[in-house]
Formats: C-alpha cells, sequence, structure tokens
C-alpha cells in the first residue's frame, strides 16, 4: 500500500529519557501528595484564568471562591474521566512494542501504571471535596461510556485527541495554577505532582502518535482527520452538559437569589470556561499544533478550522 511505513523507527532514547525521568519523580498519593491534609474551604481550587470568573463580576468574594470549587471540581472529575480511556488505549498500542522495542514498552506500561494511579487520586479528590461542599453536585458522564465510544475511533484521532489533553494539562499549571497563591495548597499541589508525571505522558503521546501517522495511508488518515472532529464535537457535548449541571448547582448551593440576567451569564461564562479549558487551550497549543501541521494537508486543516470556528467562538464570554 502507497505511503505506508510497516515498521516505523522507534526513537528509543526519546523513550529512555521519559523512563529516567519517571523513576526520578515518582510519587505516592497519600505518603507524598496528601500526608495527612485535608481542604480549606474557604480558598480558591481554580485560578481565575482558567474559570474566567472575572467576567461576572456581581459575583461577591465567597461566591466567587465557590465558583471556582464548583468548576475545580469538575476539573479533577474530567481528568479521572479522560484518564480512563488514556490507560485502555496506551496499554492496547504498547502490544505493539512487547515483542520489539523493550525500552518504549517499558515507557508505555509505566504510562499505564501512573495514569491508573492518576485515576485513583481524582476518585480520592471527590470523596474528600464531597465532605465540604453542599450537597447536590453531580458529575454526569460516565466514564466506561465514554472510553468506550471514544475507542470506537481510529489510533490516528484517538491519539491526536490524548496528545491534545495532555498537552493542556501541562499549559493549564505553568500558565494559571502554578503562579496563584490565593489556590487551597493541596489542591495546588496536586496538580503539580500530576503535572510532574504529565510531562513525560505528553511525549510519549507526540511518539507514538507520529508513529502511528507512519503506518497509515492517506485515505485512512483522511478518514482520521473526520474522526477527530467527531471526537471533538463529543468533548463539546460532554461540556455542555456538564455545564448545565454545574451552573444549576452553583445557583442552588449559593446564599442568595440571582436575576434571571445573572443566572444566564453564569450559564455562559461556564461554558465559556469549559470550552477554553477541555478544547481550546488545547488545540490552539503551539506544541498540538506543531505536531498535527505536518500530518495533514491545507483542506483538511480547514476542515478542522472549520469544525472549531463555533467552539472557539464560544470560549469567549
Amino acid at each position: 500500500m502507497s505511503g505506508l511505513t510497516s515498521d516505523p523507527v522507534v526513537d528509543t532514547a526519546r523513550y529512555a529519557k521519559c523512563i529516567e525521568v519517571s523513576k526520578r519523580v515518582r510519587w505516592d498519593t497519600e505518603r507524598d501528595l496528601i500526608r495527612g491534609r485535608d481542604f480549606d474551604f474557604g480558598r480558591k481550587f481554580l485560578p481565575d484564568g482558567l474559570s474566567k470568573v472575572t467576567q461576572l463580576p456581581f459575583l461577591n468574594p465567597d461566591e466567587r471562591r465557590l465558583y471556582s470549587q464548583v468548576q475545580g471540581r469538575t476539573y479533577a472529575n474530567m481528568f479521572a474521566l479522560v484518564e480512563r480511556f488514556i490507560g485502555a488505549k496506551v496499554t492496547e498500542i504498547s502490544r505493539d512494542h512487547a515483542l520489539g522495542d523493550q525500552i518504549a514498552f517499558e515507557a508505555l506500561v509505566r504510562l499505564t501504571d501512573e495514569e491508573l494511579k492518576h485515576q485513583a487520586l481524582f476518585r480520592r479528590l471527590e470523596a474528600m471535596v464531597a465532605t465540604g461542599m453542599p450537597a447536590g453536585y453531580t458529575f454526569l458522564p460516565e466514564p466506561n461510556h465514554v472510553a468506550g465510544a471514544v475507542l470506537a475511533a481510529s489510533n490516528w484521532a484517538v491519539l491526536a485527541l490524548i496528545c491534545d489533553i495532555e498537552l493542556f494539562s501541562q499549559a493549564h499549571y505553568r500558565s494559571s495554577i502554578e503562579s496563584d497563591a490565593d489556590l487551597d495548597p493541596l489542591w495546588k499541589d496536586v496538580f503539580l505532582f500530576h503535572w510532574r508525571e504529565e510531562s513525560q505522558h505528553a511525549i510519549l503521546d507526540e511518539l507514538e502518535w507520529q508513529r502511528e501517522n507512519t503506518r497509515i495511508d492517506a485515505v485512512s488518515r483522511d478518514r482520521a482527520v473526520d474522526e477527530l472532529i467527531g471526537l471533538v464535537a463529543a468533548v463539546d457535548g460532554i461540556v455542555q452538559m456538564q455545564t448545565k449541571a454545574d451552573a444549576a448547582y452553583f445557583v442552588r448551593a449559593s446564599a442568595r437569589t440571582f436575576s434571571d440576567a445573572e443566572v444566564e451569564a453564569i450559564a455562559g461564562t461556564t461554558l465559556a470556561a469549559y470550552r477554553w479549558q477541555y478544547i481550546v487551550s488545547g488545540v490552539q497549543d503551539p506544541r498540538f499544533l506543531q505536531i498535527l501541521g505536518p500530518m495533514i494537508d491545507a483542506s483538511q486543516a480547514a476542515r478542522i478550522e472549520a469544525a472549531l470556528a463555533p467552539i472557539v467562538g464560544g470560549s469567549v464570554n
């Protein structure tokens, strides 16, 4: 088949570097991260740059804090959600290396192990947060249902989505979370420790996506571009669904009654924030664009841009 490479060259040195760093930054949830601490519900969870709370000037300081905590709770649950299908996909593609390059195989096995640890961490956080926030919060997406739908797409499309997610998790920490001194210390540490391991994951995702790109032909790649567009649309559907739940929960949990216009502004700002967090900040990430660019042609880039336009526009409130 024209254009196919049946045995792509594996950059063993880059996989080996990921293993070395993974071993060096390895942490235990209870011993190294939580250390017997609990959350301080008098502090913010998510920085203003991610929550977009500054676009709601009618909120008082207590309401601004609660708004950040609602979004922060969903932020943690979203990572638990996506790491379900990330771990499953990486386990699947690691088989390509199982009887080949053992360095690459080890790197991917370590990634899967770390993703399982992260899922357990975020489940632990949800239980801890539930004790200090008003009753009535619901996280609507079901992880196994979402994972099954995502994993039905081609390897190329799924790896593109995974790379996007890993890169935006890095960008969020570096640009917003790290520098915000007003965040709860434990919450901030969660994403510091998460960032340390996800830094290696982003490299491995890039390597495997590029490797997959050499294994498929032009027709398959064109179909995969459409699948990626479909996956992004599905993420936007999840975002819209959770926005409604979170905005309604915030309004119910607040200590006063909001006007209809204020309720509408809360919902609109939450949707803009979630679209920015989970879609736009990833697809506009310079590294993501550098990886994707050489893989696709002008018509495919135009299809992606057209599909993203309403979402990008909807991330600006």
